[in-house]
């Protein structure tokens, strides 16, 4: 589970990446990712102009600025996939 501290967003697993990506709209995604640094305001303005000048429609750069922010993250923070226990598993260390 993501968890909220001040401004930024603690990540446990890719999980909580992709479902707190999954959420945001284009500008609102551009104000969540900022504390993270993995996007300058070059690269904004360079998106901004490709959809402004009707080059590249709106969804498709989401998407695409989507997979690379959950990339980044992924490297920044070492994060793997959630691992789920068998009820085998969890049966094993039962005290019953």
């Amino acid at each position: 589970m993501a968890v909220v501290c001040w401004f930024m967003v603690i990540f446990e697993d890719i999980e909580d990446v992709e479902a707190w990506l999954a959420s945001l709209e284009y500008v609102a995604f551009w104000d969540a990712v900022a504390p993270y640094r993995i996007f300058s305001i070059a690269d904004r303005d360079h998106c901004d102009g490709l959809i402004a000048g009707g080059k590249v429609r709106q969804d498709t750069i989401l998407e695409g600025i989507k997979a690379m922010a959950r990339t980044g993250m992924i490297e920044r923070f070492g994060l793997q996939y959630r691992r789920y226990e068998s009820y085998e598993a969890q049966g094993g260390r039962s005290l019953h």
